[in-house]
């Protein structure tokens, strides 16, 4: 799929304001499309949008599901308008801090709310919404059930990794049983996921005629402790006990030990023989959720580091072939367009460029890897490719104030000289110009750079556990000014 040359924001949903703790689906969402629209930006991109699991630090990349969406981003102000709730239940509201995420607050707070709405829902709700649940039930069946029993499970079990769950649980031996005896909370699960989807899918209008699109995130791999492993063993590497053979990461790089990440691998060719049907159905929901795919470690689709599951050294992994070709051509012919941009950074080898370029994705270039003193440096703005994805600053880097504040002197004077500046007292802008100037066919800028914030909004910084995830934007960052100075900058560079 080629792409149209324009410009975008990141900001993720738990970064919106609003009065309960967290970004949800409500009406800051609707002010932030609203933003984007006055500053002309076709393109709104976000983290993945799976429920969180406070094990693994709430990150997006840790869900729960590939295919469910975070009950925490539900809007509770839209249930009341389906009567679902009231304000009195709302109170006492407690005193969340605008500026960040309180997950565990959040998820007190929230989750009792939802709960209520879905006894209201029983109790009152008419024929029309009761069989517009009965419909959704039906169309996203596949994945509902199993993640509804699944969460259900995990309550049951006081929230123990699956693998830890009695034997005939685990395997699967006694779902029937668990989907009687639990049946009202699968309900209330299935009742959160249909709320979830009809208010995103609300957003997605409002965004679509205003002119923005929506850049959905595909993680590689999912959690070991997620409805997809549980329910779906056999897509996945496993050993006789449901255990993971080995796991993901990456190897050791220049600089640095390697990272074990410690998700399952994917079983490729048992996958094969199926047509890569659950990859299909994955893309599918989430192809009918948003209008661009960011692929999160495009790597381990040309090839994946495989660490022993006993092994805790990185370096133990070896390189193991993925589908490649066959997988593309396989979602190509079958889902039609594929929107997809990949995060081609790290282990850039010929075999990935060849992939890449071979269908057409563009790729991502970020100036924060740049060395601003080499002539010709492949990450400074001036020569990203025209089929890239440019950002001023990512989730995983520093701001660029950020940034730029810890660069090395000589650097900094070379980063100077090659953007045509004085000084760095407005280095996001000048970032974010040198960006949206590039030939690169998509721009991004964080949400952070349009403020001009430094270190403190970094939204996550990887290899670490605590602190991340948790920025969050008021209202008043939603300035008309700065609206109008990033519509003014893509004007100029005619995004």
């Amino acid at each position: 799929m080629r792409f149209d040359r324009q410009s975008g924001v990141f900001l993720h949903v738990t970064s919106l304001p609003g009065p309960h703790g967290i970004g949800d689906l409500g009406d800051g969402a609707s002010a932030f499309v609203d933003f984007l629209a006055d500053a002309d930006q076709s393109l709104w991109q976000f983290c993945p949008l799976g429920p969180t699991s406070p094990a693994h630090g709430n990150s997006p990349y840790q869900s729960y599901s590939a295919f469910a969406g975070n009950p925490l981003l539900v809007s509770l102000d839209r249930l009341v308008e389906r009567g679902w709730l009231t304000d009195d239940d709302f109170q006492p509201v407690p005193d969340f801090d605008p500026h960040e995420t309180e997950y565990g607050r959040v998820a007190e707070y929230k989750l009792p709310l939802l709960r209520t709405a879905f006894e209201r829902f029983e109790e009152s709700a008419t024929g029309g919404e009761r069989s517009a649940f009965d419909a959704f039930r039906e169309r996203e069946g596949d994945w509902l059930a199993d993640y509804a029993l699944f969460m259900a499970l995990k309550g049951e079990f006081d929230g123990a990794l699956w693998t830890e769950w009695p034997s005939e649980v685990k395997t699967r031996e006694a779902t029937e049983r668990y989907r009687d005896d639990l049946a009202e909370e699968i309900r209330f699960r299935e009742f959160v996921q249909f709320v979830f989807d009809g208010q995103w899918r609300d957003l997605r209008e409002y965004a679509r005629d205003r002119g923005v699109g929506l850049v959905g995130d595909l993680p590689i791999y999912v959690a070991l402790d997620s409805a997809d492993v549980w329910a779906s063993p056999e897509a996945f590497l496993l050993d006789d006990d449901n255990e993971p053979a080995a796991v993901a990461g990456v190897p050791p790089n220049a600089g640095d030990g390697g990272q074990r990440w410690g998700n399952p691998l994917y079983d490729w060719d048992r996958l094969r023989e199926t047509g890569y049907e659950w990859w299909l159905a994955r893309l599918s929901r989430l192809f009918d959720l948003v209008d661009v795919t960011r692929i999160d470690h495009f790597k381990a689709f040309d090839e994946y580091w495989a660490i022993p599951a006993d092994a805790d050294d990185p370096a133990a992994g070896e390189w193991r072939d993925a589908p490649g070709d066959d997988f593309f051509e396989t979602v190509e012919r079958e889902l039609g367009d594929l929107p997809f941009v990949v995060e081609d950074l790290g282990f850039i080898d010929q075999s990935l460029v060849d992939l890449r370029d071979r269908f057409d994705f563009p790729g991502m270039k970020v100036p924060h890897y740049a060395d601003w003193c080499r002539a010709g440096d492949p990450n400074q703005p001036m020569h990203y490719p025209e089929n890239s994805v440019a950002y001023s600053a990512t989730h995983d880097t520093n701001t660029t104030v950020g940034y730029y504040r810890n660069l090395p002197d000589d650097q900094r004077d070379c980063l100077h000289y090659n953007l045509g500046i004085d000084g760095g007292d407005d280095i996001h802008w000048s970032m974010i110009e040198a960006v949206w100037n590039s030939e690169a066919v998509i721009a991004f800028a964080p949400m952070q750079d349009l403020l001009g914030l430094d270190e403190h909004a970094r939204f996550n910084a990887p290899g670490t556990a605590e602190g991340n995830w948790r920025w969050r934007c008021t209202r008043e960052g939603f300035d008309p000014g700065v609206a109008d100075h990033l519509a003014m900058l893509t004007d100029i560079h005619i995004r």
